[in-house]
């Protein structure tokens, strides 16, 4: 084998070994007992932050719709809404690891929808991974893949579950 060839591959698994890592590396958790009584989402930013009295107490990093500009439009689009809504529901048995309902559509969406004459789509969530995909962890974050949700690790949204009382106001930004 080439020098130049060994030097490579000693690269690669160098890179492996850090992405490794970096996929199972544990993240700061919440404190037990503090509820998050806010959540805002940066579109932009790819970011989730949730907020207990008023104060910043964690961001985490999220994916979005592949569609991750502008507000959804309507069923099918890859996109995520904007806007205020609230945590409607909670689901431990979804087909992706738990989720939290979003309130999506609400009347000003279901309005304009009528108005341009097309459905304004729904079952907004934050969930974890598709169950059986929990492996890939941090790694789902390299692309925008849900069709209009917001997505975390499964561990993540364990947490978030854990913490999130419904009725919880949520505000997704641009």
């Amino acid at each position: 084998m080439q020098p130049y060839m060994k030097k490579w591959i000693l690269v690669f698994v160098a890179l492996l070994i850090c992405a490794l890592i970096y996929n199972v590396w544990p993240e700061k958790r919440l404190p037990e007992g503090v509820v998050i009584d806010k959540l805002v989402v940066h579109k932009s930013k790819h970011t989730l932050e949730g907020f207990a009295n008023g104060k910043r107490i964690k961001t985490y990093t999220v994916s979005i719709g592949p569609h991750p500009k502008g507000d959804k439009q309507e069923e099918g689009d890859g996109r995520t809404p904007e806007g205020a809504y609230i945590i409607d529901a909670k689901n431990p048995h979804s087909g992706y690891h738990k989720n939290l309902g979003i309130s999506y559509p609400n009347a000003a969406d279901r309005a304009e929808a009528k108005r341009k004459g097309v459905k304004p789509g729904g079952d907004v969530k934050i969930h974890g991974l598709r169950n059986g995909t929990g492996i890939i962890g941090k790694f789902h974050r390299l692309a925008d893949w849900t069709l209009g949700c917001i997505a975390l690790t499964d561990a993540e949204v364990d947490e978030l579950y854990s913490h999130v009382p419904i009725g919880t106001p949520i505000l997704i930004l641009p």
